[in-house]
């Protein structure tokens, strides 16, 4: 009988466990380009965003969030001119800040941090010390709980959330400016990965300019255009890790022998890491492991874009693409549909179907 008890609290416990990762999955997956886009335009760390988002709104499960898109249970204070609810937190019946939107809750969450003075050492610190930022938030008396920092630290940590703050300084980043000389003049452009460099060409004359002209000037042959760089990646430079295995950006065109030397690894275990085939140059830059890549995922998870493969989910979530096989009851050679959940660390509730995508488819604080 005892062990039947034990057995029974242990699924509980299993269950409610999965359930809480899938919740945590899900808030991910809706708001991190928005915790992204925020930390660009603010600073504000994306893993500190999404942790805090978790938190305070229970995985957008709490009644401020549902009912006013409140995801930092921020209060009304003194300069709040905008919407209202009001609810029980550390007193009855306290006043909160409502929001149309999760975006604005989100910028607001932002602006919040930017502009008072007691976090403004925040600002000082790497983006990345997520550890240094969540133990500031407790000392600046963002929330009131002790052991408020652990908590962020350990979200951040259990679901990889520090990648996205990596994503987005990547992202903000600002374009090189370019002269591209034409004849005598310069004209100064903007180069972006998306834009290329084209020379200006003087207005056609018309018969009346050309009467005009009494001594034709020999046109200057235009100096040479700088190319545009190759596009930069979105990944930071050097070592770096995805779900706990270290990475790196691997350019086009390197030798993959000299990559296996450089960091200390046969290139039989090079490939094997990274589930390719035996080649000598790498065809294009992409995502390279350094080390084998983990049986779990950090997320649930993964919800297919565009033109994604298998292969593409495995390299990105960092996730050994056999187990992610066996997880969703796919082949090798199957093709994810747009929109499909991949699962990353248990089986699927329901056996994924693999068909060609269509071109058609398109806390309680003190704050």
């Amino acid at each position: 009988m005892m062990k039947k008890t034990v057995l029974f609290v242990c699924l509980l416990a299993s269950f409610a466990a999965n359930a809480q990762r899938e919740k945590a999955t899900a808030y991910i997956n809706n708001y991190k380009d928005i915790a992204m886009s925020e930390m660009v335009r603010s600073g504000v760390p994306a893993a500190i965003t999404l942790a805090q988002g978790i938190l305070e709104s229970k995985y957008g499960e709490s009644n401020l969030c549902k009912e006013s898109n409140n995801h930092f249970g921020i209060k009304c204070k003194p300069e709040w001119t905008g919407e209202r609810v009001y609810h029980d937190d550390d007193a009855k019946h306290e006043c909160f800040r409502s929001y149309a939107t999760a975006e604005e809750s989100f910028r607001d969450h932002s602006d919040f941090l930017k502009n008072r003075p007691y976090y403004t050492d925040l600002f000082l610190l790497d983006p990345a010390d997520y550890e240094g930022w969540a133990k500031g938030l407790k000392k600046a008396g963002y929330a009131t709980e002790k052991d408020y920092p652990q908590r962020l630290i350990e979200l951040i940590e259990t679901y990889d959330l520090n990648k996205y703050s990596l994503l987005a300084l990547q992202q903000g980043k600002p374009a090189e400016s370019k002269i591209v000389a034409v004849a005598d003049k310069e004209e100064k452009i903007v180069i972006t990965p998306a834009i290329k460099a084209e020379v200006l060409q003087p207005a056609e004359e018309t018969k009346e300019d050309k009467k005009e002209v009494e001594t034709p000037v020999a046109p200057q042959p235009a100096k040479e255009i700088e190319a545009p760089k190759e596009e930069k990646s979105i990944y930071p430079e050097g070592v770096f890790t995805i779900n706990h295995s270290k990475v790196i950006y691997a350019k086009k065109g390197v030798s993959l022998l000299s990559l296996a030397g450089q960091y200390n690894i046969t290139l039989s275990k090079l490939f094997d890491f990274n589930d390719m085939t035996e080649t000598d140059i790498l065809g294009a830059s992409k995502l390279m492991f350094i080390e084998r890549k983990l049986k779990k995922g950090a997320s649930d998870f993964h919800v297919v874009a565009t033109g994604e493969t298998l292969y593409d989910i495995s390299q990105q979530e960092g996730v050994r693409l056999e187990n992610i096989l066996a997880y969703n009851g796919l082949q090798k050679t199957a093709t994810p549909t747009l929109g499909q959940k991949i699962y990353l660390r248990v089986p699927a509730p329901v056996i994924s179907k693999s068909v060609p995508v269509s071109a058609n488819k398109s806390v309680t604080s003190s704050r």
